[in-house]
C-alpha cells in the first residue's frame, strides 16, 4: 500500500514538474484563458541588457508554433514581461519605444505612432516597476490591453499596432535573437 502511495506522489510531482515552466526563477502557467479562448505557453526566455537580467518574457498563442508569421495572425496572444529588476516607468517606456522602432519600418511606426504615444502614456503612469512585477500586453477582440499586476491599466485599439508590438520580440529584427528563439519554443 506505501509503494502505491509512493509511486502515485512521485508522479504527481513529476507531472507537475513537465508541465510547468520555470524561467530564470519564475514559474510559467501552461495555460492561460484570454479572450474567451485557452492559450498555451509558445516559449519563454530572458532579456538581458549588458550584465543585467531586466526580465522574464513569455509568449502565449491558440496553438503552439515556430512560426513568428503564425504568432502574429489573427487570434489572442499574450506577451507577458516578468520583472526580475526594478526600472522607472521612464525606462520601461523608452525600451518600449526603442523596441517598436528598431522592429518597425519608418512607415509601419508612422502608421501606428498616436497608438504608440498612448502606451507610453500608460507606461510613464506606472511610475516604477518593481522586480516581481508583471506586465502583461493582451491581444484580444482587436485590442491590446496592458496589464500590471493583474489590473487592467488601458486598451489600445488596433491589430495594426499590436503587430508592431509583437514584432520588438518575434520580427525580423527583435531586441533579442536568443529570446526571439525562445519565444518561438526554440
Amino acid at each position: 500500500m506505501m509503494n502505491k502511495l509512493a509511486v502515485a506522489v512521485i508522479a504527481l510531482i513529476l507531472s507537475s514538474v513537465l508541465h510547468a515552466a520555470e524561467v530564470g526563477g519564475v514559474r510559467l502557467d501552461d495555460r492561460i484563458s484570454l479572450g474567451g479562448q485557452e492559450l498555451s505557453l509558445n516559449g519563454a526566455g530572458i532579456r538581458s541588457r549588458a550584465i543585467f537580467k531586466i526580465y522574464v518574457a513569455s509568449l502565449y498563442v491558440p496553438q503552439k508554433t515556430a512560426d513568428p508569421a503564425s504568432v502574429l495572425a489573427k487570434g489572442p496572444r499574450r506577451i507577458q514581461l516578468n520583472l526580475l529588476r526594478t526600472l522607472s516607468a521612464e525606462q520601461l517606456a523608452e525600451a518600449l519605444n526603442d523596441g517598436l522602432a528598431e522592429a518597425n519600418s519608418p512607415a509601419e511606426l508612422e502608421a501606428v505612432k498616436p497608438q504608440a504615444e498612448q502606451l507610453l502614456g500608460i507606461m510613464k503612469a506606472f511610475k516604477e516597476v518593481k522586480e516581481k512585477d508583471v506586465i502583461t500586453l493582451d491581444f484580444a477582440d482587436g485590442a491590446t490591453k496592458v496589464g500590471w499586476n493583474g489590473e487592467n491599466k488601458g486598451s489600445i485599439a488596433g491589430e495594426p499596432f499590436n503587430r508592431s508590438l509583437t514584432k520588438i520580440w518575434i520580427g525580423d529584427k527583435p531586441v533579442q535573437t536568443d529570446l526571439k528563439k525562445a519565444l518561438l519554443g526554440g
